[in-house]
């Protein structure tokens, strides 16, 4: 019988979106359906940020629940959760950070604030009764997501979904970018996380990186730059056609 090749009925990898601080799992609300059209199974996590483990707990969950390998995708906070999800998972081929914090083991997400000091989101940053840290509305914009258009903008403000304060001092034991392939995408006019600082931990992972003049949120405002990067890090980790 005569060897054919199949391409393996392109066997794509499932994306698993992982949200940051001050935010939910409708922030790739923009990102979903440009991945969805070129054919990747995607889904978003929904994390309760009330604490670093709950966050991992739940990250770690959705991503076993998936058949196949796996590329996981983290903005902001969302960096740290899968560096620590993703640890010794072997459905996990890719990580992808997206203006993301991606700590070494037994080091918290402010160890580095002395040496790359966020530009103007400290000032932004209220606490409530319970311990659980909010944007002042009246600077969402400005220190947030200065490239979203007002409206949209406005409605991001109001419906921030705040993280408790414990996460800034929580630290992981095993990072997952210490065994799996990154891709990082800096936010040249980041406001949130220092630019150097995102430039910092792309070097250490030695992830295939790239910038974009962008806010924290490139995900909201140039959801077309951030799916190429994520398919770029899929496709990567595609199966190679098989001969039957």
């Amino acid at each position: 019988m005569p060897m054919t090749e199949t391409t393996h009925a392109e066997s794509l990898p499932t994306i698993v979106l992982v949200h940051g601080a001050w935010a939910d799992g409708t922030s790739w609300q923009h990102v979903i359906p440009l991945l969805a059209r070129d054919g990747f199974p995607v889904i978003a996590v929904q994390n309760p940020l009330s604490s670093l483990a709950a966050d991992i707990d739940t990250t770690r969950r959705v991503i076993q629940a998936q058949d196949g390998p796996v590329v996981v995708v983290g903005h902001s906070y969302g960096g740290m959760v899968m560096t620590g999800a993703a640890a010794g998972l072997p459905n996990v081929k890719a990580l992808v950070y997206i203006a993301a914090f991606a700590p070494d083991a037994g080091e918290p997400i402010g160890a580095l604030s002395a040496t790359y000091p966020a530009t103007r989101i400290g000032s932004a940053v209220v606490p409530d009764a319970a311990g659980y840290l909010y944007i002042d509305r009246a600077k969402f914009h400005d220190v947030f997501c200065r490239d979203v258009p007002d409206a949209e903008a406005s409605v991001m403000a109001v419906v921030q979904k705040p993280l408790h304060s414990s996460i800034f001092a929580a630290t992981l034991e095993t990072p997952a970018w210490r065994t799996i392939p990154a891709w990082y995408l800096v936010s040249e006019d980041d406001q949130t996380i220092n630019p150097d600082q995102e430039r910092f931990y792309a070097k250490r992972m030695n992830a295939k990186t790239r910038e974009i003049r962008s806010s924290h949120v490139s995900l909201v405002s140039h959801p077309v730059e951030v799916t190429q990067l994520i398919e770029d890090a899929a496709h990567s980790v595609v199966m190679e056609p098989v001969a039957v």
